[in-house]
């Protein structure tokens, strides 16, 4: 017939158990899932934010736009008109350049997508937030975010929104200013620099003219000089985060000259196809691009580049987007 006591305290503690694994379901859920806004209208809020800033820094010359056109095989873009392809984008302003690429074969195949990228206005390189709103857990594809805003270039950003910490400045906005890892600034100068976050502050990034930043990491090359070490790079201490160092699909942005960029997105995860790049790997593609700084974003399945209206990469190799919580765009 069983020991009473023993059922009276088995009924006492299933009860209790549940409530724990419950109250530990919904913690994960508020973490990872539930999205948390902290700003519903950034559009509103970076028009009022603008309202109040500093005087623009001047536009940077031409120079590298007019290096661009003798460089490639496009016509010169004549004053007001476009020339664009499946590939390529030229106007008065900006001109893109997309290469696929392939090397290896069989299981050991990588293919990749390189965007070359020369800006009249360094202020053309924008960001965009998911559902144009600023929080936690708040997320869409690359493709939908991108064409919410005209983007004719985009890539998934640094996944923001999946913690809290970090130096979030965007299109000249200050959002968060939580320094704690390796970051990387883009100046309206068409500068591109990487900087210890922990040893400044947003406003005196914003002051000096920064216009964007990414935190993510790690620098893949600084000054010219291709980072090692790669084997302990962890760039979260969330639950289940490991070293990033393995064959995976990749996202980074490079800097040849200034508003000279490189956009570089590696599929992965499908053998035949491409089985994705380690870190080393990944900063030998932007040191063979020529880049004198070049600094990883997030990859995996959200790495996915977007271009006049189509994604041209294969996420993944299923062709299926994952959501993210932001995006580097060109715009028009």
């Amino acid at each position: 017939m069983g020991n009473p006591e023993k059922k009276r305290l088995t009924a006492a503690i299933i009860p209790i158990i549940l409530v724990v694994i419950m109250g530990i379901l919904y913690l994960l859920a508020d973490r990872y899932l539930i999205a948390h806004v902290e700003i519903a209208d950034v559009s509103a809020y970076a028009l009022a934010a603008a309202g109040t800033s500093a005087t623009a820094a001047p536009l940077p010359s031409t120079a590298d736009q007019i290096a661009l056109e003798s460089a490639i095989s496009l016509p010169a873009a004549d004053p007001g008109t476009v020339y664009s392809d499946d590939w390529n984008y030229q106007s008065e302003t900006v001109s893109i350049s997309i290469h696929p690429v392939t090397t290896g074969s069989g299981k050991d195949q990588v293919t990749y997508f390189v965007a070359d990228v020369i800006l009249n206005d360094a202020t053309q390189l924008q960001s965009a937030f998911a559902e144009d709103k600023f929080g936690t857990n708040i997320i869409a594809n690359t493709s939908e975010i991108a064409g919410e805003n005209d983007a004719i270039l985009a890539v998934n950003g640094d996944y923001y929104g999946f913690r809290t910490d970090g130096i979030v400045i965007r299109n000249g906005v200050i959002y968060r200013d939580q320094g704690t890892r390796i970051g990387l600034a883009f100046y309206k100068d068409g500068s591109m620099q990487i900087y210890d976050e922990t040893q400044t502050t947003a406003q005196e990034l914003v002051e000096d003219g920064v216009w964007n930043t990414l935190s993510f990491g790690p620098a893949l090359i600084e000054n010219a000089e291709t980072a090692t070490g790669f084997g302990v790079t962890r760039v979260d201490s969330n639950l289940g985060n490991h070293t990033i160092e393995s064959n995976n699909p990749r996202t980074g942005v490079g800097i040849i000259a200034d508003n000279h960029f490189v956009f570089v997105v590696v599929d992965g995860r499908s053998p035949g196809y491409s089985r994705g790049v380690s870190l080393s790997e990944f900063a030998q593609i932007f040191a063979d691009l020529g880049c004198t700084d070049a600094y990883n974003i997030d990859g995996g399945g959200s790495s996915t580049m977007y271009f006049m209206g189509r994604v041209v990469n294969n996420p993944l190799g299923r062709n299926k987007e994952r959501g993210t919580s932001d995006i580097l765009f060109i715009g028009s």
